[in-house]
């Protein structure tokens, strides 16, 4: 019974999909009918057929699903990689990531501060990653580049609009523009993980200076502390259109159970993204 559901499934999609012209074709096989039965021995093409080749390009010709692929170190995770990978998200239907492995980096730019298994749980943690690679490499290889492509399905390759040259000056997006499945976003400037590190560390020389301060009974500059603050701010602005980037334009449903929690999440890491993951729970 199922199996011959499943084989006239086509014309119900017809009588969905195509009322009028499936109604012109019942019309038609009724006139051939009686005709056939009249006439005798004329020959009469296979409507079951027809239909079924019709409708069936209803099915077949769905739109294919558009896999990005995206890789980063995505070390001490910020703003400026959420909107990278928003934007990503963007020009396909399903996003890829590729964690770059501890020793990638290190070859390439020097150690990370986050463990691979913390920037794995930060990039998944977001609602625009569909899938994460863990341990890609810094360049895209060729050989990588065709893992890419046949393994993963993927059909194009991101990257953002600042350079992002090896340590012997090469592109290391090249192959992946040359071959012509390269696609670039914008760059979310005044943020980056070094520029953190910055603010850390300036973080610390005026806590010093502080301590310094009150150990030696000495008169503070204010104006230098302030300055030495304002060298690192942030330049990113939150106003609602961001807002509106970000969030998935719904508020909850009339039944939804909502879950209020608060918290300065500074320096956002994986322990705050278990405590969210748990709170989805409830």
């Amino acid at each position: 019974m199922t199996m011959e559901y499943e084989s006239n499934s086509w014309i119900w999609d017809g009588l969905y999909y195509y009322p009028h012209f499936f109604g012109g074709l019942m019309l038609t096989a009724a006139l051939l009918g009686v005709s056939t039965s009249y006439f005798g021995g004329i020959g009469v093409f296979s409507l079951p057929h027809l239909w079924s080749d019709c409708f069936h390009k209803k099915k077949c010709g769905k739109k294919k699903r558009v896999r990005v692929y995206m890789d980063g170190c995505f070390d001490l995770m910020h703003y400026g990689h959420a909107n990278a990978l928003r934007q990503a998200k963007a020009l396909g239907d399903e996003l890829v990531v590729g964690v770059v492995s501890d020793e990638e980096i290190i070859a390439n730019k020097g150690p990370p501060v986050l463990s691979m298994e913390e920037r794995l749980a930060l990039v998944s943690g977001l609602k625009w990653v569909d899938e994460v690679i863990a341990n890609a490499p810094y360049a895209i290889t060729e050989q990588f580049m065709n893992r890419l492509f046949n393994e993963h399905k993927i059909d194009y390759i991101i990257h953002g609009d600042d350079p992002c040259l090896l340590p012997d000056g090469t592109d290391a997006y090249a192959l992946a523009k040359k071959v012509g499945r390269y696609k670039q976003i914008k760059r979310t400037e005044g943020v980056s993980s070094t520029d953190i590190v910055g603010r850390i560390l300036s973080s610390m020389e005026d806590t010093k200076a502080c301590e310094d301060h009150n150990n030696a009974s000495l008169p503070r500059d204010p104006l230098r502390a302030i300055q030495s603050k304002d060298a690192h701010l942030s330049q990113f602005l939150p106003t609602s259109r961001r807002i509106v980037q970000f969030s998935n334009c719904k508020g909850p449903g009339p039944n939804a159970r909502v879950v209020y929690i608060d918290g300065a999440f500074d320096l956002f890491h994986a322990g705050h993204v278990e405590v969210l993951n748990i709170l989805k729970l409830f």
